[in-house]
């Protein structure tokens, strides 16, 4: 017989790990660990592979790197991205707080202590720590470094592109007591240096030439919304820095008036009192956002150009939470860089999409051959990172001409507009109607006007050019993003967020020809253009205004889910398995959600255990649901198991499963098995309507049952 205390016993926490310092004389040292070690996978930069070996890094070289922590709960983080995102679902537009979030997916503040108790002592000096827990930040010697995570640093020669740089021989390796904590470390090397995706500008001049904001405005609707940005608040990620006076002289120009630039430095880095080569990346960032959203809010978060830099940029401006658009202009072919930093910044931009926070990058301006400036040299297809994350929007480049009245005329692809397919992340769930097979993500989802000879005109560096690359797409784009949340708040409606899945409803709907600018004409050097999606064009360049009243659920629409047809398939059931180790959104009695190991989970941790007392007593366990009208099936599933201490056939406690007042199943200690049992329940008679789904266990007074519930889940098609 099994019985629980009517109290609740706090959980056992996990203690930090704790490590012997080995020591490292003068050299490197390949010291051996006793404890057993867990490989890193793609901590290795494929630049290692043709590249030349020099040396040894000197032992006493300082070195900073940044761990990054595995998120919680993937598959719940999953399943909310895609609820979040889909008109007519529960949980659409219903983004978290930074809280929320943390409660709910970020690593533990248990997580990130045992991480630095290891790093510290291995003789590290722990930094700092994201405010979203995601990463932890350390800094020490090269030997110290090469101790604490089993690798060696080496000097190398990059013929390709005649760069001397430094990185880790092996993969890294960590503890196996931190494998189930840490995703991945970035900083071993510093090969990978983002670039501008900006094409040369044209010979500076005293006057402007070029596109002006009347034009691209005029051309993509822009100008026919009724929103200017006012309320809304825009990301500039940028590993550079700016003149104030460039900005505003380009404002004049143009008689466009907004709310000042401000700078937000991320690791210390604050470029603006001497910009670098990059100055007219940020700029043009800067001026085309404000030709497409004057009145929108400006923060320009710089960093330093390193895995590190990116990766905490990143969880700065999420953790910040102060934006609802991040536009990015910079980027790396992805053989160039780790899918482990990869996958850290992927992270944060899960984070961006669960909190609502829209992400626009510039695909690339070396076509289908990415890396072509780069190590892995034009032999290789590839694409670029971050527009190949699979949680924000690839913009690619078009050639745009504008009538004399400012009216769009015609659009062609630029030749050397980014696009291909990802060979890190897998095709998402909303990449659907492409045409285009395989399991891998494919880029751009949109694009707009780039090609240097439809170039825009800019201000920087004290004079006018004409500049293009898709570094001026991913701002219209993020212009247009903040143009849709003024109108989004003015009619009660959720910000755009995560905007892939929602662009991709709109163009497999009855609303593509009216909402995009279908570009059919144009290759790069792999893919050609076609009728609907492609890999050099995504979908195609705004029309703003129908794209806005698609969005907005409008006559032109069709990302509304109709009352009597249409079902977007969906898991309804938020924290199914419990693992947030809190009970929202599910309502409980006290002590129902439990990681106990008296009665084990059917999977993680934490389930819900009803009764199990062995006196009277009343469980319940319930959440409501809104089932969509049109779906053909909705099944509840769940892993039940029931332990009893009573004997015959005779149902003494029960455990009742209703949806509102209909009784669906009645369970009893009769039903007692040695594990879990799957459970299957039709659910479809209920669509259309929203009920609460409520578990309730009775016991009688002797001998206890338990009725164990996990992995609830309702999937609806």
């Amino acid at each position: 017989m099994r019985h629980r205390s009517l109290a609740v016993a706090a959980a056992i926490a996990v203690l930090p790990l704790t490590a012997v310092s080995l020591g490292v004389s003068g050299a490197q040292a390949a010291t051996p660990h006793a404890a057993p070690r867990v490989a890193l996978p793609n901590t290795v930069n494929p630049a290692v592979a043709h590249s030349e070996k020099k040396g040894d890094v000197p032992a006493e070289q300082q070195i900073s790197v940044a761990v990054s922590l595995k998120l919680r709960n993937a598959a719940e983080l999953d399943r909310f991205l895609t609820a979040v995102t889909t008109p007519g679902a529960p949980e659409f537009g219903k983004y978290l707080t930074p809280q929320q979030f943390s409660d709910r997916f970020a690593p533990t503040q248990q997580a990130v202590d045992q991480v630095k108790a290891y790093l510290a002592a291995q003789g590290l000096t722990v930094g700092d720590v994201s405010a979203n827990r995601q990463v932890v930040n350390a800094h020490g010697t090269a030997a110290q470094i090469s101790q604490a995570f089993a690798t060696h640093e080496s000097s190398y020669l990059d013929r390709q592109s005649s760069r001397a740089f430094f990185a880790n021989d092996a993969a890294a390796s960590i503890p196996a007591e931190l494998a189930s904590v840490v995703q991945g470390v970035s900083g071993l090397d510093n090969h990978a240096v983002r670039k501008g995706r900006i094409a040369a500008p044209n010979a500076a001049t005293a006057t402007p030439s070029g596109m002006t904001p009347a034009q691209y405005q005029g051309a993509y609707n822009l100008n026919r919304t009724g929103a200017d940005g006012t309320g809304t608040t825009v990301a500039l990620w940028e590993f550079d820095g700016y003149k104030a006076s460039d900005l505003t002289t380009y404002d004049a120009q143009y008689g466009l008036t907004g709310p000042a630039v401000s700078t937000v430095p991320v690791d210390g880095a604050d470029y603006d009192s001497s910009p670098g080569q990059g100055e007219g990346e940020v700029e043009l960032d800067s001026e085309i956002v404000r030709g497409a959203a004057p009145k929108a809010t400006q923060l320009l978060y710089e960093a330093p150009n390193s895995d590190q830099g990116e990766i905490d940029m990143a969880n700065k401006i999420v953790a910040d939470n102060k934006v609802s658009v991040i536009s990015i202009s910079w980027g790396t072919c992805e053989p160039d860089t780790t899918a482990s930093s990869m996958t850290a910044v992927d992270n944060a931009f899960k984070q961006a999409a669960a909190q609502g926070i829209s992400v626009f990058s510039a695909s690339g301006d070396d076509g289908s051959r990415d890396c072509t400036r780069s190590a892995s040299g034009s032999g290789v297809t590839s694409v670029d990172f971050p527009a190949s994350s699979p949680h924000q929007t690839g913009v690619g480049g078009t050639n745009l001409k504008v009538s004399g009245t400012n009216t769009y005329s015609s659009e062609s692809a630029w030749s050397t507009a980014g696009g291909g397919v990802s060979t890190v992340f897998a095709k998402p769930s909303w990449q659907t109607g492409t045409g285009i097979g395989g399991t891998m993500r494919t880029v751009p989802d949109v694009a707009s006007n780039a090609d240097p000879q439809s170039g825009f005109a800019i201000y920087s560096g004290g004079a006018w050019a004409v500049y293009g690359g898709t570094s001026a797409a991913a701002p219209l784009w993020a212009g247009y993003a903040a143009q849709f949340n003024q109108k989004a708040k003015a009619a009660g409606q959720p910000a755009l967020g995560e905007a892939s899945p929602r662009l991709y409803a709109v163009a497999n709907s009855s609303s593509y020809g009216s909402a995009f600018h279908d570009v059919t004409t144009g290759a790069n050097q792999d893919f050609s253009t076609k009728a609907g999606y492609d890999q050099v064009t995504g979908w195609g360049s705004p029309v703003a205004d129908a794209l806005t009243t698609a969005l907005l659920g409008g006559t032109t629409g069709g990302t509304t889910p109709p009352p009597t047809g249409g079902c977007t398939a969906a898991q309804l059931i938020g924290n199914g398995g419990f693992e947030t180790g809190t009970a929202a959104p599910w309502n409980t009695s006290s002590g129902v959600v439990d990681n106990s190991s008296s009665e084990p989970a059917h999977s993680g941790s934490w389930k819900a255990w009803l009764d199990g007392y062995g006196s009277a007593h009343t469980d319940t366990l319930s959440q409501t649901v809104s089932v969509p009208a049109g779906c053909a099936s909705a099944t509840l599933t769940f892993a039940l198991h029931i332990d009893t201490a009573e004997t015959g056939s005779t149902a003494y406690d029960t455990l009742t499963l209703k949806a509102g007042s209909t009784t669906l199943k009645t369970w009893s200690n009769a039903d007692a098995a040695a594990g879990y049992v799957q459970q299957t329940l039709d659910l479809s008679s209920f669509a259309g309507k929203t009920v609460t789904l409520t578990f309730t266990g009775t016991e009688d007074g002797s001998n206890q049952t338990s009725f164990v519930i996990d992995d609830v889940a309702l999937n609806v098609k």
